[in-house]
């Protein structure tokens, strides 16, 4: 899918129709050419656009890519991880996926497998002071934008890890079990592509080797300053949470197991005192003589005797705590 995006003297931001691209003499100035999971044909269409290598602008749809600053004569790309979140039966799994921005002096060019909510919120207009011809200043405000949709997500996340915990206090069920799971997976995700996004905020701000494609002004560096901030914050929440997480899981695995052995300890002693009065029986069963033998009140008497020692039996492993 492609997207075309303009903002116009009013400052605000118009969509352009897609058959745009093949009328004569147009020009990508001052757009945001937004790429979702594009076809190859897409793909060459604003390669041939933009003067943009096809490696280069499917370099983002490999989910296995990591973060990294690049620059070239005629370009800049910066490719970063990008949270995401899908509804799964009853909850909600999260992921990350890259995302590239590609810069170019008279255009600007996202690429991602997905419709993610960070793209959205620039679509729809929900950024503030948004503008497509501010080129580093965009970028800056989709790194912003990102690591807060970070922080949101995980404090979606420790909110699910309470519910969960809450969950499993009432019953240790595989199903809560498999969810905590999948929190701790989304936080080792989010760990790791948050060091990656980290590596290149880092780089940006140090303002080295970054090329002319880069043009940071004042207020676009405190923006990156804040960026810096968010990402360090969204980190060290993600360590704390996992931690946490990781915790709780070892916690709840030696809970299942002593439950178990409580379980197998109580079934054990049961069986021992259920055990008497089927040997006494057996005894009594025998194809010999034995004694009461004939007896009208004989089998009242082995009763007796059987439920006796039954019950000092049980008693005395209620004492050891085994009962």
């Amino acid at each position: 899918m492609i997207e075309i995006f303009k903002t116009n003297a009013e400052g605000r931001l118009d969509a352009l129709p897609e058959e745009m691209l093949a009328a004569e003499g147009f020009s990508p100035k001052d757009c945001w050419i937004n790429l979702v999971n594009p076809s190859d044909k897409e793909v060459a269409t604003i390669s041939a656009l933009v003067g943009v290598e096809e490696d280069v602008l499917k370099t983002p749809l490999d989910d296995e890519e990591r973060s990294r600053y690049e620059n070239e004569d005629d370009y800049s790309l910066v490719l970063v991880d990008i949270p995401v979140i899908e509804e799964e039966a009853a909850y909600y799994s999260y992921f990350t996926i890259p995302l590239g921005a590609v810069i170019k002096d008279d255009c600007m060019i996202t690429v991602c497998l997905k419709d993610t909510a960070v793209m959205r919120d620039f679509a729809r207009g929900r950024i503030r002071n948004f503008a497509t011809f501010k080129k580093t200043r965009f970028l800056f405000q989709i790194l912003y934008n990102l690591a807060s949709k970070y922080l949101a997500y995980l404090k979606q996340i420790d909110k699910a890890s309470q519910r969960i915990q809450n969950e499993l206090h009432k019953s240790t069920r595989n199903k809560e079990l498999i969810r905590m799971l999948d929190l701790e997976n989304s936080l080792v995700y989010f760990s790791t592509s948050l060091t990656g996004n980290d590596a290149v905020i880092t780089r940006l701000l140090s303002g080295k080797n970054l090329g002319t494609m880069i043009k940071m002004y004042e207020e676009d560096k405190d923006l990156l300053e804040d960026v810096a901030v968010e990402t360090k914050q969204a980190m060290e929440m993600c360590s704390i949470y996992r931690d946490i997480l990781s915790g709780t899981m070892d916690a709840y695995a030696s809970v299942i197991s002593n439950n178990l052995n409580i379980i197998m300890k109580i079934l054990t002693s049961v069986t021992l005192v259920i055990s008497v009065p089927t040997l006494i029986a057996s005894f009594w069963g025998m194809n010999t003589g034995v004694p009461l033998e004939g007896k009208p009140w004989g089998f009242w008497v082995v009763l007796a005797i059987s439920v006796a020692i039954s019950a000092i039996l049980a008693l005395f492993l209620h004492k050891k705590k085994l009962l």
